[in-house]
Order: structure tokens, then C-alpha cells, then sequence
């Protein structure tokens, strides 16, 4: 017998009152959405126990992925905000001893933001609580059945990142 999960129950409440509903195409977004909404809020409660703001954490993993050390407007633009959203951020992390600025070697007029031990510890605590969540959800799979799942989620994100000619 298949398994069986909630989004079945909602495709077959909805397949009813909806003719047309395609229950392939309603069971794989539900079951998207459910999976996001799941590792939100899981990234939410570690946030939560690493007192950190998701702006904050954000601002954390940007500058840890430029290994730690970026220029604000480097910052700014990684994250798709303005230039003072990011000093706000920055002032708001050097505070909490999460990031430093110094003045940068080449240009004294620019400043480079470097990400502490500090920070990087408490960017690491809520990347791992995630991941670690990320592994066990996942572990349903084998390890073929997740690189097709990932193959297959590609090829629909490819889908949906092209514009649509007839729109």
C-alpha cells in the first residue's frame, strides 16, 4: 500500500469542489510549501535560541559567504538592499560584537567589514540546526532518490525563472 500524507487528504477534499485541479500538479506544490513552511520554521526557533534577527543572520551569512570580510556596499548589494539598511545592520552586529570595521589597507575612505569569532559562531548555530534538519527530513530518501529529486526540482526552477512568452 502507498503511503500516505496530509497533502492527500487536502488533494482529495479539493478534487471535488475543483474538477479541473490537477492532483499531480496541486499534491507537489502543497507538498513544496509544506516543506518551506516546515524549514522556516525551524530556522525561526534557532534564530530564536541564538537571539538573532533574521536581518541579522542574513547580514551574518552574506558576509560569511565573501569568507568573512566584504566592503558595506558589497554587503548591500549580496543582500538587494540599500547602502544605509546595511549600515543600520552592521551598526546593530558590531554592537553585539558579531562583526568589526576597520579601515581598509588600500583606500582610507573605505571601510572592510570582517565577521568575528563571535559571529561566525552564532551564523554557524543557526546554519546547523538547520541542516541538521535539512539531513533528517531528507534521510527518506536514498541518496539516487535525492539527487533525482534534485535534478527534477531543477529543471522546474528552470521553468519558473523563464519568463513566460505568452504572459
Amino acid at each position: 500500500m502507498r503511503m500516505r500524507d496530509t497533502v492527500d487528504e487536502h488533494v482529495e477534499r479539493w478534487l471535488p469542489l475543483l474538477p479541473d485541479l490537477d492532483p499531480d500538479v496541486e499534491g507537489a506544490i502543497t507538498r513544496v510549501h509544506k516543506i518551506s513552511g516546515h524549514l522556516r520554521r525551524v530556522r525561526e526557533r534557532a534564530l530564536a535560541d541564538g537571539s538573532l534577527h533574521l536581518h541579522e543572520f542574513d547580514t551574518l551569512h552574506a558576509l560569511a559567504g565573501r569568507h568573512g570580510q566584504a566592503a558595506p556596499s558589497q554587503l548591500a548589494a549580496d543582500l538587494g538592499v540599500a547602502p544605509n539598511s546595511v549600515t543600520g545592520r552592521l551598526d546593530g552586529l558590531a554592537a553585539r560584537g558579531f562583526v568589526r570595521r576597520t579601515p581598509s589597507e588600500t583606500d582610507r575612505r573605505r571601510v572592510v567589514v570582517e565577521l568575528t569569532d563571535e559571529g561566525r559562531a552564532a551564523w554557524r548555530g543557526a546554519m546547523d540546526a538547520q541542516g541538521d534538519e535539512e539531513h533528517r527530513i531528507f534521510a527518506a530518501l536514498t541518496r539516487d532518490e535525492l539527487r533525482h529529486l534534485s535534478d527534477l526540482l531543477r529543471r522546474v526552477v528552470i521553468r519558473a525563472d523563464t519568463p513566460d512568452p505568452d504572459a
